[in-house]
């Protein structure tokens, strides 16, 4: 995912449809600096990592 649509996506009051390796995600936040995005599994919300935007993908 590029990183001006994981902003979009992450500021958005409208849930998008994300995974990482294929489990459904909400992006909390974008970090620029080094192209990662601060997660966390909707069905784990007190599991969030920090994952590669390359890694994130839109359905």
């Amino acid at each position: 995912m590029n990183k001006q649509r994981a902003h979009e996506i992450a500021s958005s009051p409208v849930m998008a449809n994300v995974t990482y390796n294929e489990v459904p995600i909400y992006i909390q936040n974008v970090n620029d600096n080094n192209e990662t995005a601060r997660i966390y599994p909707l069905d784990q919300p007190q599991n969030e990592q920090d994952v590669p935007l390359s890694n994130l993908k839109e359905q």
